[in-house]
């Protein structure tokens, strides 16, 4: 789609096995898209949460930084082989591949861009990523752990980064002012990173329970995929 696909696929291979190395590789993909790649703006916002992450694990901020640190890494490595799987031709969640399947579409707003990823990392990774680090970590994805209220208390900061990007990236792709468009409003007004995160949080602990099973995991993580991927197809309608 783009003639530097080729070195973006090479930049997400790239391992990772810290914050440090997720926000160098987000800063390379950065560097590497044009304004009119619509990915560029879902990883803009998705390194301005990271950078948030890290300087809140480096001030002292949370009784357990390296659980939270291990997440931050097993989080960013979904988005990174869902875009690798893209970029080889290879299957990619259906919600992912909702959003890369128009990259380039101008009529599409960078918020658009933005908010889809957010929603397909969120809604269908991030139980994923909260199950792999509870097992690497020797922990229980459970409401109530010291890991469950350090995950939450980033939520505040996060809605801030949130809905400051809703205006910042309240554009078309290629920077162009939009019209007033009702159902852009109403979608960008509507979607909450809060609720998104509790629903992720809600679904990892069934994931964690399914684990013994996993053509109830599977099932299950499909049909997440069906419906996030919807949600996506309505937040990526075009701008007339």
């Amino acid at each position: 789609m783009f003639s530097y696909d080729q070195l973006l696929f090479e930049t997400a291979a790239t391992p990772l096995q810290s914050v440090t190395d997720v926000l160098q590789t987000f800063q390379s993909i950065d560097a590497i898209c044009v304004d009119g790649d619509g990915l560029k703006w879902f990883n803009w916002l998705y390194l301005q949460v990271t950078q948030t992450v890290e300087t809140r694990v480096a001030s002292g901020g949370f009784s357990d930084p390296a659980w939270l640190a291990e997440l931050d890494v097993q989080f960013a490595r979904l988005y990174l082989g869902a875009l690798r799987a893209s970029l080889s031709g290879k299957p990619a969640p259906d919600c992912w591949q909702t959003l890369f399947a128009c990259r380039d579409q101008t009529r599409v707003a960078r918020i658009q861009f933005a908010l889809a990823g957010i929603n397909a990392h969120i809604n269908h990774d991030l139980p994923e990523a909260i199950v792999a680090t509870c097992e690497s970590t020797a922990t229980i994805p459970s409401h109530g752990t010291p890991q469950f209220q350090e995950y939450t208390s980033l939520n505040i900061t996060l809605d801030g980064i949130i809905e400051s990007a809703k205006q910042t990236l309240h554009v078309r792709l290629l920077g162009e002012a939009l019209p007033a468009v009702s159902h852009l409003e109403d979608l960008t007004a509507a979607w909450s990173v809060s609720e998104a995160r509790e629903t992720a949080w809600n679904n990892a602990e069934l994931v964690w329970h399914l684990r013994e099973t996993p053509a109830l995991s599977s099932t299950f993580m499909h049909t997440l995929d069906g419906l996030t991927a919807l949600t996506n197809k309505a937040l990526l309608v075009p701008v007339p």
